[in-house]
């Protein structure tokens, strides 16, 4: 063989190996570096055995009946690069520190770091405390060993992020929004003379009083109408799930003693009847979420007000909510990859010191005989106890869990207190998505947030234990998320 004939022999060899490469197998390179975007749901039953205390409200009657039962439910998204998980818990409120044990078991199990796991309370107030029995629920009990329910709670979520991984197949994803306004009400008015709370001050804003009160002047705030979703299909347009948000309280209607997943569990079933998502395999899964709804409720106190029989109410706001979602499903645009990103900070905030005045009037109330009645207010005897309870219990700073997550041009971000209204159309305004919308009692459960103005008024919500954190704090926890917000999108 001649030296030429060699060179002829490899270049040979190298050309069938190039179109091997290039020309056999069609797109191999671009195959190597596909975008695959992968989508995976499930739910897991965290219902809690009867006998336990239902919080929520201020009795707390043991569970007797189970009307519906009730979920973690989790939706889990992968762009090949990054993998996060959303974990929506039909729950009042779980404490960080509860959070914190079951991302650490996710943690042990798929090395998911939790920076990228959102977990977060729906606030549905028919169900048991996941936050400690009695009034271990008020305190600060980082350190302090796990209830039963809190354990049971924590393997579920595990579980329901195990299942969710494993169903994760290519998918694409499509996000959009609608409104519906028509249950919303801003549950906190300005009074035409002030009204005396339990410490023995002067509120010039009430929550909840009484329909058609003729000391009521107008709502003190606003409401957010929009319900934003996101929409997971398979590639074959199989619906995988819908994580919905909407800024409104639970809506109730639930018999002393039952155990209920309010309208977000009626979202979820209407929705999926709506796609014809009943009987498929693996299961379609529903998902809402509470938006900024601190001061929103379903109450009118103004106007007519409709009167319910139990659970009619929840069903009417629930089902309406999905119908309304899926009038505009069909209209947006469902991406085959879209990236992913996420931004996790923890930001330091004051605990709230009574003042002397308040020591002093909270000393009269402890000191005085229940046959005599209320010095102040029929909740000044609760406060006082609970006022107590956190002077002693609570450290003078917590730090607060704070996430921003991007979805292709979507921004969501997570909240560990109930939030007012305000708060989440200021995010909107502000923040450089297309849409955006925030989950609250995320990743913790901090009480009330309300803006230094709305502290200004006082109320329900501005009361001390009932808020837990300086009066600057919104101000602190937006100017933290823009700052996320704002350099995710610089990346881009």
């Amino acid at each position: 063989m001649s030296k030429y004939s060699k060179y002829l022999k490899y270049g040979v060899a190298l050309n069938i190996v190039l179109v091997l490469i290039c020309g056999a197998s069609p797109n191999w390179l671009d195959a190597q570096n596909e975008r695959i975007f992968r989508a995976g749901a499930s739910e897991s039953n965290i219902t809690p055995w009867l006998g336990l205390p239902i919080v929520g409200n201020w009795g707390t009657p043991l569970a007797n009946h189970i009307h519906d039962d009730l979920f973690s439910k989790c939706l889990v998204l992968d762009d090949g690069k990054t993998r996060l998980v959303y974990v929506l818990i039909d729950n009042v409120g779980v404490p960080q520190w509860v959070y914190d044990k079951a991302k650490d078991v996710l943690f042990e199990k798929t090395g998911i770091p939790k920076e990228q796991v959102l977990m977060a309370a729906v606030h549905n107030h028919s169900a048991v405390s996941a936050g400690g029995q009695g009034r271990k629920r008020k305190g600060y009990s980082v350190n302090e060993p796990l209830d039963d329910y809190q354990k049971f709670l924590i393997s579920r979520i595990v579980d329901g992020v195990l299942v969710a991984i494993n169903r994760l197949e290519p998918a694409k994803i499509g996000w959009g929004s609608v409104d519906v306004p028509q249950f919303l009400f801003n549950r906190r008015y300005f009074m035409k003379e002030p009204v005396i709370n339990p410490f023995g001050g002067k509120d010039l804003v009430q929550m909840n009083p009484r329909a058609k009160d003729p000391n009521i002047e107008k709502p003190a705030g606003p409401i957010d109408p929009e319900v934003a979703f996101i929409s997971v299909q398979s590639i074959d347009e199989r619906p995988i799930a819908v994580l919905a948000n909407y800024s409104l309280h639970y809506v109730g209607g639930v018999p002393r003693g039952h155990i209920s997943g309010d309208y977000f569990a009626v979202f979820a079933d209407r929705i999926q009847e709506l796609l014809g998502a009943d009987r498929q395999d693996p299961p379609f899964v529903g998902i809402m979420s509470n938006g900024t709804s601190a001061d929103v409720n379903s109450s009118d106190k103004i106007g007519e007000t409709e009167k319910y029989a139990a659970y009619e109410k929840m069903k009417v706001v629930g089902d309406e909510v999905a119908e309304s979602v899926y009038k505009v499903y069909n209209e947006i645009t469902h991406h085959s990859w879209v990236e992913l990103k996420v931004k996790h900070s923890e930001l330091t905030l004051k605990i709230r010191r009574g003042n002397p005045e308040m020591f002093n009037n909270i000393q009269k109330v402890l000191n005085r005989s229940k046959s005599e009645g209320p010095l102040f207010h029929r909740l000044e005897r609760n406060y006082a106890k609970r006022v107590m309870q956190m002077s002693l219990e609570w450290p003078d700073e917590i730090k607060v869990v704070l996430q921003t997550f991007q979805i292709g041009d979507l921004g969501i971000a997570a909240i560990p207190f109930e939030v007012f209204t305000e708060t989440g159309l200021e995010l909107k305004a502000k923040s450089p998505f297309d849409l955006t919308f925030t989950i609250e009692i995320a990743n913790g459960y901090y009480g009330y947030l309300p803006t230094p103005e709305q502290h200004d008024l006082g109320g329900y919500e501005t009361w001390m234990s009932t808020n837990l954190v300086e009066k600057e704090a919104s101000v602190k926890i937006v100017e933290e998320l823009m700052e996320h917000f704002t350099s995710m999108k610089e990346m881009d």
